[in-house]
């Protein structure tokens, strides 16, 4: 039997996410407030990441964005940048062959031209190992922003036209959606995020136009299951009206879910 919490899939709730992003903020804090070194939260946030995993898997959600590194954490001081790759690449020696097990499709997206030759390499080979999995699209932004997400696909668009491949007049929403990193993944539906603070941080920025958003005040480090299960059921009452009518929006995206128990 489901809860009276997961009777709320209705038609006023139309759908569950498809499609969830979470803005991971607030490890250094974490580690700062129990007076450890920043890479201390980092590393304990590697656990909340698998918790995440683990819950949209169980709730069969399509897909999951997390925001690991943006292009700006270069900023960051030089031992703490040196820190996160080292974890980047001990998760992905370690993580990407329990994924695999899982049937998880693991896509790292974002510049990664700019990491090192080490770290590239282990990312075409997750992504290679996963390419073929049918379960849940488990997204990684690492050196991403949304700005050039954007003005990247614009470019390979500039591209098409010069060679004359693509008519200028023809190049719709549609068609700029296919040039970015998330390609034929569906729309953002929620976006979570942690630590306190109310801003997207140049994150999927073209992805989450009709997003519902959903913040804590919860450090990531201490994100579980339960926090994500509050997100979800804030996000199923609400009504996504799309800048149209309720009631129209229920005909054309109500279908039945089955139970989300």
């Amino acid at each position: 039997m489901c809860s009276n919490n997961y009777d709320l899939i209705n038609k006023r709730s139309y759908l569950v996410p498809s499609h969830v992003a979470i803005i991971m903020d607030g490890n250094g804090r974490w580690a700062t407030k129990q007076g450890k070194l920043r890479i201390f939260g980092h590393r304990a946030g590697v656990k909340s990441v698998r918790k995440a995993v683990k819950f949209a898997i169980k709730h069969k959600l399509s897909v999951l964005t997390l925001y690991a590194f943006s292009s700006e954490n270069w900023r960051r001081p030089v031992q703490e940048v040196i820190d996160l790759m080292e974890l980047f690449i001990w998760a992905l020696d370690n993580e990407v062959k329990s994924l695999h097990k899982y049937n998880v499709n693991l896509r790292v997206i974002g510049d990664i031209e700019q990491f090192n030759n080490c770290i590239q390499k282990r990312i075409h080979y997750a992504q290679k190992l996963t390419q073929h999995n049918k379960g849940l699209v488990l997204n990684i932004a690492a050196n991403y922003s949304g700005r050039w997400d954007i003005v990247q696909g614009t470019k390979k668009i500039a591209k098409q036209v010069q060679k004359g491949l693509l008519n200028p007049d023809h190049i719709t929403e549609e068609i700029l959606s296919i040039y970015l990193c998330t390609q034929e993944l569906p729309p953002v539906d929620l976006v979570i995020r942690t630590g306190g603070e109310h801003r997207v941080s140049n994150f999927l920025l073209w992805q989450i136009a009709y997003a519902e958003f959903w913040f804590t005040d919860i450090l990531w480090p201490d994100f579980n299951e339960l926090i994500f299960q509050d997100a979800l059921h804030s996000f199923m009452k609400r009504e996504r009206r799309y800048g149209g009518n309720s009631q129209e929006i229920i005909s054309k995206l109500f279908v039945k879910r089955g139970d989300f128990c």
